[in-house]
């Protein structure tokens, strides 16, 4: 289905990037980047792997929530946070909310993996579980952010969040040096949008390839249409992708950024994981493995060029689960 999307509101800008790298600095972790002579020779090329599975909470999306509830007021911090998601950005919300202590409610549909749910309220926040076929995340959150008085903070369609996210891609840059291609995992485009600011306004700019699975892929249909595509609970392994579509600070952002879109199947997610796991002790989740998965199998060889930068997005995985699917290749 497609629809145009709603008036577009202020958009971060590589300024905000740097700005957020400040607020994150001391409180994220500089995480490590990995590269494999094996990754190189089965897809031609130098392919850098910028380790968000390594970072606090296990995932990037812990520069976007720092770097937006610390731009807070004081007043709405107080009153404390809201939030929906299927892990990660609930993961680190929460932690983020102990951080600087402020109350954290986070909206989870049932069905997101319990290693997430677990560490979400280790973390200390309230979860609250809801049926994705009965209602959406976003009506609920809605309903709670006024009967509550508290202040939402997405997991990517927000200004704040996209500039944090983006500080993952200003430090692969710095710790890889140019780039002729820079690959990520494409959900709701936060992460996305802002590697794509970096990515556009780097000394050398490089292609920017957004890659997401084959069946979620509305922010595929949307780059290329230019209208703004849905899906509905999309059957993906890749739980942390499973948006239901771009948002209005995220699509302008892909469509002047992004060059291209690469979309992979579930078996190709899950040889990635495989690959990752077993060739270079990589930890990651199947979200995680949807960028690097076109090099992995080797559907791309070296068409990106000679210097290929890729983000893995986050490694919580449950463990009987991971161990199931991996035992599929």
């Amino acid at each position: 289905m497609a629809e145009p999307i709603a008036s577009t509101p202020a958009l971060p800008s590589l300024d905000d990037v740097y700005r957020a790298a400040e607020r994150l600095e001391g409180q994220a972790h500089r995480t490590p980047v990995f590269t494999s002579r094996t990754l190189d020779e089965r897809c031609g090329a130098r392919v850098f792997l910028k380790c968000e599975n390594y970072q606090r909470t296990g995932a990037f999306k812990f520069r976007g929530a720092l770097n937006a509830v610390s731009k807070l007021p004081s007043t709405e911090q107080r009153r404390g946070v809201l939030t929906f998601s299927s892990g990660n950005h609930a993961g680190a919300m929460a932690l983020v909310g102990r951080l600087l202590g402020v109350p954290t409610t986070v909206i989870m549909p049932k069905n997101a993996p319990l290693a997430k749910v677990e560490a979400t309220r280790g973390y200390g926040a309230e979860v609250i579980l809801y049926d994705p076929e009965e209602t959406t995340r976003e009506a609920l959150a809605t309903q709670m952010r006024e009967e509550r008085g508290l202040t939402l903070i997405p997991p990517y369609d927000h200004a704040d969040v996209v500039a944090g996210q983006g500080t993952a891609a200003l430090e692969l840059f710095e710790q890889a040096g140019p780039l002729d291609a820079l690959l990520v995992p494409c959900g709701g485009g936060g992460l996305l949008s802002g590697c794509s600011i970096v990515a556009k306004g780097a000394v050398s700019p490089c292609r920017v390839v957004g890659v997401e699975p084959e069946t979620a892929d509305d922010a595929t249909r949307s780059f290329r249409s230019g209208t703004l595509h849905r899906v509905h609970n999309p059957p993906t392994v890749a739980d942390g992708l499973r948006t239901p579509s771009l948002g209005a600070i995220t699509f302008p952002l892909i469509q002047a950024h992004v060059d291209e879109f690469q979309t992979v199947t579930e078996a190709e997610i899950i040889a990635s994981m495989h690959f990752l796991w077993t060739r270079m002790k990589l930890v990651v989740e199947p979200s995680g493995a949807v960028a690097p998965a076109p090099l992995i199998n080797g559907t791309a060889s070296s068409r990106w060029g000679e210097r290929v930068g890729v983000i893995l997005s986050g490694g919580n995985v449950d463990l009987d689960s991971a161990c199931s699917l991996l035992a599929r290749v």
